[in-house]
C-alpha cells in the first residue's frame, strides 16, 4: 500500500509543482521538464506496481452490472474529453478543463465498481488531485476559449474515441479485468 500512496503523491506534487511553487518552477525554465517527467513517470510505475500488489482489505462494494454499465458510459465520456482537449473540439469551448474533466470521470467511474481500499486511493487520490488542480489553475489563470473546430475534427474525436476504447478494454481483458459484466 505503500508504493500506491507514493505514487499518488509524487504524481499529484508533480503536476502541482507550477501552481504551488510557479516561482520556482519559472526559475528552473526547461529543466524543471525533465525532472518532471521523470517524476510522472515513476508515480505511474508505483501506482501500477502498489495498486496490483495491495491487499485489498476491507471491501465496501463488488462490482454490478448497473454500476459497471455507468462505469463504461463514464469512461467513454473521459476518452472523448481527452481527444477533445487535444483536437480542440466543441466540447473543449464548453468545459474549460476537459483533460481534468476526463480524470474526474475516469476516477468516478472506477470508484464506482471498486469498493476497496487501493481502489480509493488510487481513484480517490487521483480525483482529489484533479479537482486541487482545476481549482488552483481557475484562481491563477483566465479562460482563453479555442476557436471553433471544422466538423472533421468532431467526427475524428468521436471516432477515436470509440477506437481508444476498444483499446482500454481489450487492454483491461488481457490484464484479467473484464470490462463489460
Amino acid at each position: 500500500m505503500t508504493l500506491l500512496i507514493l505514487g499518488v503523491l509524487l504524481w499529484s506534487l508533480a503536476h502541482l509543482f507550477k501552481r504551488l511553487a510557479p516561482a520556482r518552477r519559472a526559475a528552473m525554465g526547461d529543466r524543471a521538464k525533465g525532472g518532471v517527467a521523470l517524476a510522472l513517470l515513476v508515480s505511474l510505475v508505483l501506482m501500477v506496481v502498489g495498486y496490483r500488489a495491495a491487499d485489498p482489505g476491507t471491501i465496501f462494494w463488488g462490482r454490478s452490472p448497473m454500476m459497471t454499465g455507468i462505469n463504461n458510459l463514464l469512461m467513454l465520456v473521459s476518452v472523448y474529453l481527452f481527444a477533445a482537449s487535444g483536437m480542440k473540439t466543441r466540447a473543449a469551448r464548453i468545459i474549460r478543463h476537459p483533460q481534468l474533466t476526463a480524470v474526474k470521470a475516469w476516477a468516478l467511474g472506477h470508484l464506482l465498481v471498486n469498493g476497496d481500499l487501493p481502489s480509493f486511493i488510487l481513484f480517490g487520490g487521483l480525483l482529489a488531485w484533479a479537482v486541487v488542480e482545476v481549482i488552483l489553475i481557475n484562481r491563477q489563470t483566465e479562460w482563453q476559449k479555442p476557436a471553433p473546430a471544422p466538423m472533421g475534427k468532431e467526427v475524428g474525436a468521436l471516432v477515436g474515441t470509440v477506437v481508444v476504447f476498444g483499446v482500454i478494454s481489450l487492454i483491461h481483458a488481457w490484464l484479467g479485468y473484464y470490462p463489460f459484466g
